[in-house]
């Protein structure tokens, strides 16, 4: 508002400040985010000048200041502005006749002099009638004694502020960190003289009128800039001439050297950042010139002192902080936010995740960063610990899933921390320090104990070769992450979560995250803007913080404990008998249940004599793997004794180096609980007498019998049945029906399933895609193990596939660059220039591959390298894929050793007997026929249905060597260790 226009009229607006005893700032009422303003001096009026940089008062200046400060801060003026000339220095002053109030508006000049704050300068704008009225007033307080006017000896000097050396200026007298040791937690009352911007601000700490410039802990608002000036930068009282300051800090609180006082001019001019205007102005509105309380929390070595500011507004107290970035204004850094309480740093955080999401002010062009986490909602339960696979990761069983169902155990990653990793021996990855530790914490607390678990977010996490997080590709798999909490009523279980009760969903008790992070067995996870976390996170930082001062776990400067365990399940069959000894000095000893093999045979470990051992019980036996009620005998145990402090009684061990023996857990025996829920066998011709409990042993098995549970269903009193024959017998095998797609050789090749749903919905899709030019370079990277669109060499028709291998330097320089891919639905392979690959649309993205890897079952066939390979590749080719028939495949065993497919020949594998739904046609017999396979005799005598089926393909591969078709061309060949096993059949011409 210029001088010129405003004069002669009156004008309303608010005031801001009041930097004197007779000057205040008033800005416009217009609805902006930064009105007009300008400072004005009260008309024929002259208050005691506040003392200059280092210098001193005027008596009853800082008295005359506070009444007029009290009386109009912030409050609603209408103000007429007179016409002044100029000074000497060539600056012009603005006059003007204030007005406080609505109707009954009293002139503020006239409300100074009458209570003796200022004295009467008569000016020539003014009229004679309001000149003598103030002369009158003046002349009432002067009798009176008010003010400045006091009557009272001494008065005069005892008005004048004694005030100490400034921090600002870096004068000695002052120590911030001093300072902010001795108050911390205290609050001490202030009167805000600057506001440099919208998170640092300049005040009075009273009642000792020290000088410093504040840093608003936890925020940090844009910066105002620097301006262009030919002075030193700092001042030292509220009335400097630069009253908004002049230096920049950057980042927030570390001092740049305008802020250590500029020893000399400087004229560099940097304008201020986006929203920092704003960012003062909102400050300036709610603290400048205003009472506030100030919670100091550390000092700087520039005399800087970093705290809460709390203001008041309209009777609610609020903190600075909160406000500013609520509005978008300020943004949370860390440095000075871990001084707080958790409650202001939970809230300063909100806060800011919700002025970004709403992009309000500095946020407005905000771009949250990629993440490949995801909330997961509704997912709260409650179940019993299972199993600890580490110090991050537990198995749960969820309470309200049926014990047989597959969901039944849910795998739950601890929320925002991060263990140390236990390794993996098979590919040399070492355990790291205090692993080991952390999850025999986590064991003893957890195992078999009844947790409620709070899910929270799941994260995609790529494996093996693919470098590419956000690709869905067979490489990634999604991990859950959740917080977990042991019951309330638990005592002594450590640190007690900050969630007080089970309102709002959220369990109380014990969080276990924040029990391993406490205790230094964990980290707090540093994640990014907008990534997931945890809802106790400020809990696990300040659980962090405390483990780091105490010297816990990790954080100790000293040596973890030496663990030395030493593996007898890959020692020789030698060495196991070597140290039954050991075991069998006491009857019983403690061990541990590291892993259930099998519903009889585990892995324990056994502290006492240092060593882990192969253990399998005395005369219990339970179904192999992959026969009926296998599985449910190993879901038994793993409920009952894994990772469980058990006793075991070792009697022997077997030629294959597995101890056998009994074991108890809280004094049950588990062989007899596997007997009685019908899920085992007792093969008393073991010596039962040499069997501990076997009396309860057979009691159990025969309860189960008469019950009928179990692999006892078809129980027939006094029919005896060969153990584990009627069930192996009974089982049925699954049929496939499917087409062969591709032939690698060897004996592999993929099929596709006839009539699955999926693969038509996927072919179909395909076939409407409408697929446009060739990306440009440089917009698809596609990177190996990532999905794409490939357009098939031999019919040019889109399918999807999987990047095997990417040119030379990562990505495509040229269009011709080739990229070999593997076709999931067919599971052939090629290579292909980059203008024949498109991304691929969602719709088709997730849905996993059609092609599945075969193999054939009991047979032996030469690789692509080997004598007879080419040709017994192209031999099944022909029976094959000629004339595309159908096939029944009788899926005779699953070879899961390939781990998850990642490319071509890889992956899980079908063994397979392949029959030609046509002709009945056995393609395995065809091939030894043939002489391009030979029988795989390693497994011959596993089952009686294996050796049957051996059998029968035996003629078949007789009848080559008979006829020195093949690989039998030059007569029977060199057999390998797999045939070293005695023939079942006679040789020929011999009876």
């Amino acid at each position: 508002m210029a001088a010129a226009a405003t004069q002669g009229r009156w004008l309303r607006g608010r005031v801001k400040a009041v930097p004197s005893g007779d000057t205040l700032v008033i800005m416009g009422m217009a609805k902006a985010d930064i009105p007009p303003e300008k400072m004005v001096t009260l008309a024929s009026v002259i208050a005691p000048r506040l003392a200059r940089r280092d210098g001193v008062d005027e008596p009853f200046a800082w008295e005359s200041r506070e009444f007029l400060r009290k009386l109009c801060i912030g409050k609603e003026v209408t103000f007429l502005s007179h016409a002044s000339p100029p000074t000497q220095s060539g600056m012009q002053r603005e006059f003007a006749t204030v007005l406080l109030g609505g109707s009954t508006a009293q002139n503020v000049s006239k409300l100074v002099v009458a209570q003796g704050w200022a004295k009467v300068k008569e000016q020539k704008s003014e009229s004679k009638e309001d000149v003598a009225e103030l002369l009158r007033l003046e002349e009432q307080a002067k009798e009176q004694g008010l003010g400045k006017w006091s009557k009272v000896p001494g008065a005069s000097d005892a008005a004048i502020r004694n005030l100490p050396p400034s921090a600002i200026g870096g004068y000695s007298g002052f120590d911030a960190f001093d300072f902010a040791t001795r108050n911390k937690g205290r609050s001490i009352q202030a009167i805000v003289e600057q506001v440099r911007d919208g998170s640092a601000i300049r005040v009075y700490l009273l009642p000792e009128f020290q000088f410093v410039q504040v840093f608003v802990a936890g925020v940090q608002s844009p910066s105002m800039g620097r301006r262009a000036v030919s002075e030193n930068i700092a001042q030292v009282d509220g009335s400097s001439d630069k009253p908004n300051g002049a230096s920049k800090a950057e980042p927030h609180g570390q001092p740049t050297s305008a802020q250590k006082v500029a020893s000399g001019p400087t004229t560099v001019e940097v304008a201020p950042d986006p929203f920092g205007r704003e960012a003062k102005h909102f400050t300036e509105l709610r603290t400048l010139h205003r009472d506030v309380r100030f919670l100091p929390e550390t000092g700087d070595r520039f005399n800087n002192l970093t705290g809460s500011i709390y203001y008041d507004d309209a009777g609610e107290v609020k903190n600075l902080a909160l406000e500013l970035a609520k509005n978008g204004l300020a943004k949370y850094v860390e440095w000075s936010g871990k001084m707080l309480e958790e409650k202001d740093k939970r809230e300063l955080k909100a806060a800011e995740l919700e002025a970004k999401k709403n992009r309000m002010r500095m946020w407005t062009n905000y771009v949250p960063p990629v993440t490949n986490s995801k909330p997961i909602h509704d997912q709260n339960f409650t179940g019993k610990v299972v199993e600890v696979v580490s110090g991050d990761c537990i198995i749960v069983a969820d309470d309200a899933v049926p014990s047989g169902s597959q969901l039944a155990e849910r795998r739950v990653n601890l929320s925002s921390i991060r263990c140390p990793k236990m390794g993996n021996p098979r590919t040399g990855e070492g355990r790291e320090n205090y692993a080991r530790e952390a999850k025999e914490f986590l064991r003893q607390k957890l195992i078999g104990r009844q947790v409620n678990v709070c899910m929270e977010y799941s994260r995609k996490i790529p494996v093996g070769d693919n470098t590419n997080p956000g690709a869905v590709t067979a490489d990634s798999k999604v991990i859950d992450f959740g917080s977990v909490f042991l019951p309330p009523q638990a005592k002594g279980e450590g640190v007690v979560s900050s969630v007080p009760s089970t309102t709002g969903g959220q369990p109380a008790g014990s969080n276990v995250a924040e029990m391993l992070v406490v205790r230094g067995y964990a980290d707090a996870v540093k994640h990014r803007d907008f990534e997931e976390r945890s809802s106790y996170y400020d809990a696990l930082l300040a659980a962090e913080s405390k483990a780091i001062a105490n010297r816990k776990g990790k954080h100790s400067s000293s040596e973890p404990p030496a663990y030395h365990i030493q593996d007898l399940t890959t020692a020789s069959a030698k060495k196991t008998k070597d140290f039954l000894p050991f075991l069998q000095r006491s009857r019983r000893m403690p061990a541990v249940v590291d892993y259930v093999l099998s519903g009889h045979r585990f892995k324990l470990v056994i502290p006492k004599e240092t060593c882990s051992i192969a253990f399998s019980l005395s005369g219990v036996r339970c179904p192999g793997r992959g026969e009926p009620y296998s599985e449910e005998a190993i879901a038994l145990m793993r409920r009952r004794i894994l990772q469980r402090d058990v006793e075991i009684e070792v009697e022997t061990v077997d030629r294959n180096g597995t101890f056998l023996g009994s074991l108890w857990e809280s004094r049950t025996n588990m062989g007899a609980v596997l007997l009685q829920a019908g899920l085992a066998k007792f093969q008393a011709s073991f010596g039962a007498d040499r069997i501990a409990d076997s009396h309860l042993l057979a009691q159990a098995e025969e309860s189960a019998k008469r019950q009928k549970l179990k692999i006892w269903e078809n129980y027939v009193e006094g029919q005896e049945v060969a153990n584990g024959s009627a069930v192996a017998e009974s089982r049925k095998k699954e049929v496939l029906k499917v087409v062969v797609t591709e032939v690698l050789g060897g004996g592999k090749f993929y099929v596709q399933t006839v009539g699955d749903k999926m693969v038509a919905s996927i072919q179909q899709q395909l076939a409407s895609l409408d697929i446009g030019e060739a990306p440009v370079l440089g917009s698809f990277n596609p990177k190996k193990g990532d999905l794409v669109l490939a357009q098939f060499s031999a019919d040019n028709s889109w399918n999807r596939a999987m990047i095997v291998n990417v040119p030379r330097g990562g990505i495509a320089q040229s269009q011709k660059d080739e990229f070999e891919v593997f076709y999931i639905d067919y599971g052939n392979q090629e290579l292909l220039p980059y203008s024949r690959l498109r991304p691929v649309p969602p719709s088709v993205h997730s849905a996993p591959g059609s092609a599945q890897l075969c193999s054939l079952a009991f047979l032996k066939v030469p690789s692509l390298e080997e004598d007879y390979g080419q040709e017994a590749a192209e031999y099944f080719s022909e029976l094959t894929l000629s004339s595309s028939p159908e096939f029944n495949a009788v899926i005779e065993e699953r070879d899961t050793s390939g781990g998850k497919a990642k490319g071509q020949g890889t992956g899980t594998v079908l063994l397979v007997s392949l029959v030609n739904e046509g002709t009945s046609s056995n393609i395995s017999a065809a091939m030894l026929t043939a002489g391009l396979a030979r029988l795989e005799k390693r497994r011959r005598w596993d089952t009686k249905e294996r050796k049957a089926a051996f059998d029968e393909l035996e003629e078949f591969q007789q009848e080559a060597k008979t006829s020195r078709s093949g690989m039998w061309q030059y007569g029977d060949i060199q057999s390998d260790d797999e045939d070293s096993a005695p023939s079942t059949r006679k040789p020929a011409g011999k009876r």
